[in-house]
């Protein structure tokens, strides 16, 4: 299981429009990587648009936001499209990067255990180590919850 002050698993997953995204490429900037279960179902596509208004304020700050899912590339387009959505969402179909990362696994879904994505947001500083880790996040609010924290760690 990561913990905050690890090394972030690397990835080289493609965003909805078909373009590589690798931790690498964003060496020396902070990164927030939220997880979120399916693109287009009720609270995935709440955090996409709470992430998406608050982007210029994270870029601001010097920090890129992606978001990840198992959904193809193709569904990935539909969300941003549908929603107008501002931010990378990277395809993590074989859940290899998601599984890494920790948040990929058993959930209780319904009052059923199920595989699933569990809704997480990683804060990776620009030494490559997470800083902050929200596991089994609540929509409401995690955005704003985010940015905070990156303005008192940076």
């Amino acid at each position: 299981m990561l913990k905050e002050g690890d090394k972030a698993p690397a990835f080289n997953l493609a965003d909805q429009d078909g373009n590589k995204h690798k931790l690498s490429d964003y060496k020396g900037k902070w990164v927030v990587l939220f997880a979120y279960p399916r693109a287009n179902t009720s609270g995935c596509t709440k955090e996409a648009i709470a992430f998406t208004g608050l982007v210029k304020k994270f870029e601001k700050s010097g920090a890129v936001v992606l978001g990840i899912s198992p959904d193809k590339v193709e569904a990935q387009k539909k969300f941003e499209q549908k929603h107008k959505l501002k931010i990378p969402l990277l395809s993590d179909e074989d859940k290899a990067v998601t599984t890494k990362y920790g948040c990929y696994g058993e959930k209780k879904m319904y009052g059923r255990t199920v595989q699933g994505i569990i809704r997480s947001t990683y804060l990776i500083a620009p030494n490559g180590k997470l800083a902050k880790i929200w596991s089994k996040v609540r929509v409401d609010g995690h955005a704003d919850k985010v940015l905070e924290a990156l303005n008192e760690l940076k």
